[in-house]
């Protein structure tokens, strides 16, 4: 069987790639096509596969700029030719699934989330771009959404990785979705003995407004508790550390060795903003600890509230305060971390490759990996 799996751009290993990783290990003859391409920005798994960018990566400063050429990007995809291949499978989160796919060939889409920047977030992200972008955003935006509503009737099954993300496909293209969650590397994480948890609270991930870092930062500054944060970018971080008090310290970007153990000693994880899904929540009840998030989104989905975590409704300073208080008189603090972790295990890599073998297989594609021996890992 061939396979070609196409992402949207390949420069850094995150959630989406994460992905990825785990499709290829199900296809691992699989061809990968992308419209830019760092080698040494992605796993070795990624890299043992053969890898084709589209026209977009010939752009001046491509890998620089490649959001700036979201208009070419349909062209772009278009003009993959997928003859001979036998199964389509897309990544989408950016421009992905609008590829033409041979007529007896499945395309199932696994959907992160529809281009946020042209739907529900246009705003935030017009609100927030630069002087050109805020005069050409309205122009293309229309031509774009278009686009992506025909591209999506392509599709033969849509697959999403949580049930927020479901109810936007539908929203937004009028198309069903199976959700299956993506895989978290739980099993890299463990909870330690409440013997050893600290009188602080985390934030760990990057530090972009849409995940509202500046609630954090205001409501910690009132109330004086301790807050380690954990990520960056650099010129977000100066910023937000220049309007923060003592009571806050800024670590940037740590060795995953110092990031689990921060996991697992803090009392909580601060989780302010709206995610599609959301890892790190995962990551941290992997690592035994109680989340605090705001109650919309994947968090939703994945903390269960009163039990591993704190849900709040009121998405501002005064709205987190509260919950941060409710949570200390809640006993959530001293609740059982092994049990915490427990509950994780429902994200992990081997129940997203049992899910998505069988998803394959309704379209009659078999994937390399035994489903029988996925299955059996999955229990």
């Amino acid at each position: 069987m061939r396979v070609a799996i196409i992402h949207y751009w390949l420069l850094h290993m995150r959630g989406g790639e994460k992905v990825l990783e785990s499709l290829c290990k199900l296809f691992p003859q699989a061809d990968i096509f992308t419209h830019v391409y760092d080698a040494n920005g992605v796993s070795a798994t990624i890299r043992s596969h053969a890898v084709h960018t589209t026209s977009i990566s010939r752009l001046p400063a491509a890998h620089r700029l490649y959001r700036s050429y979201l208009p070419f990007m349909p062209f772009a995809l278009e003009s993959i030719d997928l003859s001979g291949y036998d199964l389509v499978i897309s990544s989408e989160a950016g421009p992905a699934k609008g590829v033409i796919a041979p007529p007896d060939a499945p395309h199932i889409c696994y959907c992160h989330s529809p281009m946020r920047y042209i739907w529900d977030q246009y705003h935030v992200y017009k609100n927030g771009a630069g002087r050109l972008a805020k005069l050409t955003m309205p122009i293309l935006a229309p031509g774009l959404r278009q686009w992506d509503v025909t591209s999506a009737a392509r599709v033969d099954q849509f697959v999403a990785n949580s049930m927020h993300v479901k109810n936007r496909i539908t929203k937004y293209w009028r198309r069903d979705a199976q959700v299956v969650y993506p895989p978290v590397a739980v099993e890299d994480f463990s909870p330690a003995p409440l013997s050893e948890r600290e009188d602080f609270y985390l934030w760990a991930g990057e530090l972009v407004g849409y995940k509202r870092p500046d609630i954090m930062i205001d409501a910690f500054n009132r109330m004086g508790k301790r807050l380690v944060v954990i990520g960056g970018p650099d010129k977000a971080r100066k910023a937000l550390a220049a309007r923060a008090k003592d009571n806050i310290t800024f670590l940037g970007k740590v060795p995953f060795a110092e990031l689990k153990s921060h996991m697992a000693r803090c009392k909580a994880l601060i989780f302010p903003g709206e995610e599609d899904f959301g890892i790190v929540p995962v990551e941290v009840m992997a690592s035994g600890r109680p989340v605090i998030a705001y109650g919309r989104g994947g968090a939703t989905e994945t903390v269960r509230d009163g039990e591993t975590g704190l849900l709040f409704n009121d998405q501002s300073v005064e709205g987190l305060i509260d919950a941060i208080e409710r949570f200390e008189n809640s006993g959530l603090a001293d609740a059982d971390p092994y049990a915490i972790a427990a509950h994780t295990e429902r994200f992990s890599e081997r129940h997203f490759l049992a899910s998505m073998s069988e998803v394959f297989a309704q379209h009659g594609a078999r994937p390399e990996m035994s489903l029988d021996r996925i299955r059996e890992a999955a229990q």
